[in-house]
């Protein structure tokens, strides 16, 4: 997979040198290159935002900056042996992902989506964002994806793009060491679907006093994944109720049902099945 990062501060990415990624980067899995904004800037100040139209706090990002480094970006793509995206024009083009507060939220879902693409282009806004018709530009040319990370509002794209990229790069296959790890996630597809991960264990068996469960010790499979499931219960009803309110009843068996009770948690009635 390649990956093109634009932003003003490149040097932000240090961190996918290291771990999984890096790894990854080094046995050529992933081709993570990053580009500095302001090299398509053409004032002497190399300026790359301006005050918005019709007032306001902040600045904007300029859309001929973002254009021209965009338009360079997709131009490389005869060097890279990418043929089977392909973009209006005819020509190999990457997936658009544009990180804002106000984007679709990225999720386990999204990120498997993503990671089945051979080309990523990751646009970091700062300020108050880039300039909308950029996206209206290119959403006629690439597939263009505004993301959220959460309901909140960062200084700038960067940390989002790490989110995102190291979400999706540990989906790539040969870059975890056990592939099953990423089955097993919170929010993965499959029955654990909406819920989140329970409790982990290692040795030693007991640690200051607390206990490691006798059924994760026991070796009996259908009772440790039976517990795995419950805790993931648990642990999803006490931190994100409106996970556990979106459970799909066909998903459910009389043991989880008994169990949501317990916990004095109710599906909507209009959730529940006849």
């Amino acid at each position: 997979m390649r990956l093109d990062i634009i932003s003003i501060f490149p040097e932000y990415f240090a961190p996918l040198d290291v771990s999984l990624i890096g790894k990854a980067r080094e046995r050529g899995t992933l081709d993570v290159r990053l580009h500095q904004l302001r090299d398509w800037a053409h004032d002497v100040h190399r300026t790359v935002d301006d005050t918005p139209y019709g007032g306001g706090p902040g600045m904007v990002m300029k859309p001929e900056v973002w254009g021209e480094a965009i338009d360079t970006v997709i131009d490389t793509a005869i060097d890279t042996g990418i043929d089977t995206v392909v973009g209006s024009a005819g020509g190999p083009a990457p997936r658009l992902v544009v990180p804002t507060p106000s984007g679709r939220p990225f999720t386990q879902e999204l990120a498997q989506e993503l990671a089945g693409e051979p080309w990523l282009l990751f646009a970091c806004g700062r300020y108050e964002g880039i300039d909308s018709r950029v996206m209206q530009e290119y959403s006629g040319r690439l597939r263009v994806d505004e993301v959220s990370i959460g309901d909140y509002v960062l200084a700038g794209g960067e940390v989002a793009v790490l989110v995102m990229v190291e979400a999706v790069g540990r989906l790539l296959p040969g870059v975890l060491g056990n592939a099953q790890s990423a089955v097993d996630d919170s929010f993965a597809p499959g029955s654990m679907r909406n819920l989140v991960e329970g409790p982990v264990f290692t040795k030693p068996p007991v640690w200051r006093g607390h206990e490691v469960p006798a059924v994760l010790l026991s070796g009996h499979h259908g009772n440790v994944a039976r517990w795995r499931r419950d805790e993931a219960i648990r642990r999803t009803v006490r931190n994100r109720p409106e996970l556990a309110a979106e459970l799909d009843p066909a998903t459910l068996d009389k043991h989880d049902r008994k169990l949501l009770e317990e916990l004095s948690f109710r599906l909507q009635p209009e959730d529940v099945a006849n």
